[in-house]
């Protein structure tokens, strides 16, 4: 699941976060960014978790119209949502409630936030129409999820400051991890019941070498980076740079060196959009134009073994041709001359 947009962002906090310690240890350094890889990973199973507690939830609330109807002879309120296959299949997830079971909190500790959401839901469209709906199968249950989730869960100021209070760590993490989430969603099989696999943490050991060499070259050889944006701009100055916008730069040089598989073009657009998010609003394209700059010094004084588009070429205006005056005949006025005899 842990992407290298989650490492490149946590690299760029974690590096920004080095140089503002007093106490430079790389190491510690090294543990804090895969201890805040890890909690991206715990969020992920957290927001999973949120579908389970709605449908608890929705149980509970069931459980006593069904009781009231029957007390008061009434229509007993339909089962529809609470036996959502697709949820009662994630509720049942071998995985998923292993993580629950070490966790010190839970949804119900935030058990008012899930009422709440659950009011939301049950009085949205998308419920209701799926209530009314007569198709009754697994796809239409999974489908609902991914509609309740895109709607009411994935953009939900409630729901961040809820998060917030649970972990620092997952301030800048929702927006990525969401998309696992849906992506999640989308492929659970009914076949598979209760072993459903869910995304694993690392797709790879590749992905753990990145981050490590990445956040070890960006630390290790920052004055060699920062020299090579010196050389780049020889009016460069320093102090007129948001410090944030020298560390994006200098992480973006380190993966531009020590991954030679990675397009220029794909680390200079991944940093540029993390410059808009974490720097001046102006970063974005300042970044942008310095790391092409950067990119083509290193690459023209032999630092940088790597392909760059050159530059397009400006088009060279051909010089106006001066308007030549045409003569302009003029004719007679056409009067008679009179002439007079003396």
């Amino acid at each position: 699941m842990i992407n290298r947009e989650i490492i490149r962002t946590k690299i760029v906090q974690l590096t920004y976060a080095y140089y503002q310690n007093g106490n430079k240890n790389i190491d510690s350094a090294e543990k804090e960014l895969f201890f805040s890889l890890s909690k991206a990973y715990d969020l992920y199973n957290y927001l999973l978790a949120l579908i389970v507690a709605v449908t608890k939830e929705a149980r509970r609330c069931n459980e006593v119209l069904t009781a009231r109807a029957q007390r008061e002879n009434t229509e007993v309120p339909s089962q529809k949502f609470t036996l959502n296959r697709f949820a009662l299949q994630l509720e049942e997830n071998k995985t998923l409630n292993e993580f629950i079971s070490t966790q010190k909190r839970t949804w119900d500790d935030d058990i008012q936030f899930v009422s709440t959401l659950y009011d939301v839901i049950k009085n949205s469209d998308i419920y209701k129409e799926y209530m009314e709906s007569k198709e009754d199968s697994y796809e239409a249950d999974r489908e609902l999820w991914r509609k309740l989730y895109r709607t009411f869960i994935q953009n939900n100021p409630d729901l961040d400051a809820v998060l917030e209070e649970i972990s620092l760590y997952w301030n800048d993490d929702k927006e990525i991890v969401d998309t696992f989430v849906l992506k999640s969603i989308k492929r659970f099989n009914e076949q598979n019941g209760t072993k459903q696999e869910l995304l694993p943490e690392w797709d790879s050991d590749e992905e753990k070498d990145f981050a490590r060499k990445l956040f070890r070259s960006a630390i290790l050889n920052a004055d060699e980076y920062q020299r090579y944006m010196s050389e780049a701009s020889r009016n460069w100055d320093f102090s007129r740079l948001a410090y944030m916008d020298v560390v994006i730069m200098q992480i973006a040089i380190a993966e531009m060196v020590t991954f030679p598989n990675i397009p220029i073009n794909v680390t200079i657009n991944e940093y540029v959009d993390l410059a808009k998010l974490y720097s001046t609003h102006k970063s974005g394209g300042y970044i942008n134009g310095m790391l092409d700059a950067i990119a083509r010094h290193m690459i023209a004084t032999g630092k940088l073994a790597k392909f760059i588009e050159p530059k397009p070429e400006r088009p060279v205006r051909e010089p106006k041709t001066p308007k030549v005056m045409k003569a302009v005949k003029i004719k007679p006025s056409g009067r008679k001359r009179i002439i007079r005899n003396s």
